[in-house]
């Protein structure tokens, strides 16, 4: 007689996996950043773009005009020679900036100089100066009635230093944001360069390469990801331009017109003609140009590393 076992038969459920909670704990370090740049950032830029699509009427308030204020824009010859003068100013100036810059990064770097940190300090210590008070201390030096620009041209006999004059204007302006910023750039460069390993020098020393050479083949390129970022910083800081020329506008208002930049453009309608809506216009332009052009160079740094 045989016994056969019953086994039972085993039934298998499907596999359905626990559904997890999710966790908020990153949202809620985040949301404090979150709340600050919709406020700060996002809700002006929209509010800014809703005005440029209006026109304040003298008969119904503010009405939806579309486009119309971009095509004005497009037309505006204030606008136009205002954006020519800080490309123009971006064109020399920053170049100019960034090689003092680069040229002070590379002596401080140097095992050469002495007493780097007091020359760093030094270098840098511009920046430190409020801007107000940077402007307005260049616009005692360069006064036509007072200042050091006056008692020269006394001592010449004859009017030689005009940094005032039509022709001089952009140069000194330039001097001014130069003399504010190449301390910054340079911290900026010097940092980049500490770096990069001590072996290479050392490498490079054994191989009979000169400091030229160490600084065409090592240096510089350690060097291009920090002028990326020097360079449109300076671009954004170039179409921002405003605080000099505004603050030295008293000392010569026949040259420094309320649309002598873009900014000063902007800024004149809005609190001076209570143009809002045509202000907005002038300011979502601008911060697309500058936009458009930032991300160029940084396409253009990026594609330079990848090589």
């Amino acid at each position: 007689m045989t016994t056969t076992s019953a086994i039972p038969d085993l039934v298998v459920q499907p596999y359905a996996p626990r559904r997890q909670r999710r966790n908020w704990t990153g949202w809620l370090f985040v949301a404090p950043f979150l709340a600050v740049f919709v406020l700060v950032f996002i809700a002006p830029l929209g509010y800014a773009i809703y005005l440029s699509f209006y026109r304040k009427q003298m008969i119904g308030g503010n009405t939806f005009v579309g486009l119309e204020n971009y095509t004005q824009l497009m037309s505006d010859s204030s606008f136009w020679s205002g954006l020519a003068r800080v490309s123009l100013f971006l064109i020399v100036q920053v170049p100019v900036m960034l090689i003092l810059a680069l040229v002070a990064a590379f002596a401080i770097d140097s095992a050469r100089l002495y007493l780097t940190g007091f020359f760093r300090i030094v270098i840098f210590l511009p920046y430190a100066v409020p801007a107000v008070v940077a402007v307005l201390m260049w616009g005692f030096i360069y006064g036509n009635n007072f200042g050091l620009a006056h008692n020269l041209n006394d001592l010449l006999g004859s009017e030689v230093i005009t940094p005032f004059a039509r022709s001089w204007i952009l140069p000194s302006i330039g001097n001014i944001v130069t003399w504010e910023f190449v301390g910054y750039n340079m911290l900026i460069f010097y940092s980049a360069l500490q770096t990069v390993p001590g072996d290479l020098y050392e490498a490079a020393e054994l191989d009979g390469a000169g400091p030229l050479r160490m600084i065409r083949s090592i240096k510089l390129p350690a060097l291009r990801g920090a002028m990326v970022i020097a360079t449109i910083f300076s671009i954004i800081g170039t179409f921002q331009l405003f605080n000099e020329p505004n603050i030295l506008k008293p000392l010569a208002p026949n040259i420094l017109t309320p649309d002598f930049t873009p900014n000063m453009y902007a800024y004149n309608l809005s609190f001076a003609g209570q143009q809002h809506n045509y202000s907005a216009t002038v300011a979502i332009v601008m911060g697309v140009v500058t936009a458009i052009i930032a991300y160029v160079v940084q396409l253009r740094g990026s594609r330079m590393e990848d090589r």
